[in-house]
Parts: structure tokens; sequence; C-alpha cells
């Protein structure tokens, strides 16, 4: 069977994301068979030891993925790059590169601009994320061809917005109370919910590009 370019750009996206599974999986599975710390630190953690090649290898494949698989949506007519889905989308992986640029900062030796940066950048792409999948859904609710990738998109960007709540529920208790918005929850498991959540959504969507990337399908003249 003949592949098209699109399809193959769309699988690889596919195939990036998967592996960033696979890489800092492997990092969480280390981490568990050697310390007593279990999965309570970050995952951005790992940027602070011998493991972070492993740690911006993999974000920056999840970045670059994302792209990849919103380029195809657009050749294809899904979306277009001025969409506010698009837009999102690129939000998320530009704070995606940024984490990596910036790495964690250890805040018990003092203020740093590039920690903050890391942190800023974490919840631009955190919060990108849920508005992309929903704003690039949301036209194509009820359409008969892409209605169902449509529907189940929509359904990952709104668990992926449900999965940042216990988060923001830290952040607001820490700005009434004052309690560190790290103390208030397990924020390393919290953190990796939120993340898994939001990287199956990327891979709903990107199951939604392979398909609109089919040799057969045409774009019609009421496509968004």
């Amino acid at each position: 069977m003949t592949r098209s370019p699109a399809r193959l750009v769309a699988q690889g996206g596919a195939f990036a994301v998967v592996l960033t599974v696979v890489m800092v999986g492997s990092l969480d599975a280390h981490r568990l068979a050697t310390t007593a710390v279990g999965l309570r630190r970050t995952i951005s953690e790992y940027a602070l030891g011998p493991h972070r090649w492993v740690f911006d290898t993999a974000v920056g494949l999840l970045a670059l993925g994302t792209v990849a698989i919103l380029a195809v949506l657009v050749r294809r007519g899904i979306t277009r790059w001025s969409a506010g889905g698009s837009i999102a989308f690129l939000a998320w992986s530009a704070g995606l590169a940024l984490v990596v640029v910036f790495p964690k900062h250890n805040w018990a030796e003092g203020p740093s601009a590039s920690g903050t940066v890391h942190r800023v950048a974490s919840l631009v792409a955190f919060l990108s994320l849920p508005v992309a999948a929903m704003l690039l859904a949301r036209p194509w609710l009820k359409d008969a061809v892409w209605g169902g990738h449509a529907r189940w998109t929509f359904r990952f960007g709104l668990l992926s917005a449900l999965a940042f709540t216990p988060i923001l529920y830290a952040v607001l208790v820490n700005a009434l109370v004052g309690t560190p918005w790290w103390r208030v929850l397990p924020l390393g498991y919290s953190e990796r919910l939120l993340v898994l959540v939001e990287v199956v959504a990327v891979l709903v969507v990107a199951v939604w590009a392979i398909a609109a990337a089919q040799p057969s399908y045409r774009p019609s003249s009421t496509d968004r």
C-alpha cells in the first residue's frame, strides 16, 4: 500500500511521542528500583542529574513530534496555522523546548532567572495543551467523517484540564494560606498524572492526523 509523505510524517510524530513515554518511563523505573523517594520528585528533577540527556531528548522529541503532527493536520485541511488550536499547540511545544533550554533550579540555593523561566514555561505548556485539543476538536464535533476523532480529542483535552486542577488547588492554597504549594500535594505523582493524560491527548490527535493523511482523503471546501 502506498504511503503518502504526510502519513509518514504523522506516524513519525506519533513514534516520537511514544518514544518520549518510553524514555521517561525508564527513568521512573530506574528511580523506583534504586531509591527510596519513589516518584515524589518532579520529572524535571532528572535534568539535575546524570540522566539529563535522556530527559532533554525525551522532552525535545515530544515537542518536535507535536509540531510534526500539527503540520500534517494543517496540510490536510483539518486546521490552519493561524487557528487558536494550532497556536496553543505551538505554545505547548515552545514551552517544552524552554523547559529543556532552562532546566529546573534547586530553589534551596536561592532565586534563579533560569528556574523562573523553567517554571513559567512548564505552566504555559501544561495549560496550552488542553486548550489546543479542545479548540482543534470543536469545529469537527458533529462532522460525519471526523466527528469521532474530534470527540475523543475534545474529551482528552477536557480530561487534561481536569488533571491540572490539583496543581491549581495547591497554588491557590499557597496564595491564600502561605503553605508552599509543593507541600500541599504529592507534586511528583500529580505532575506525572497530568503529563500522562496530556501525552495521551497528543497521541489521540496523532491518530487523527494519520487518518487524515490517508492518500484517499481529500480536504473538502467545508474543511476548517
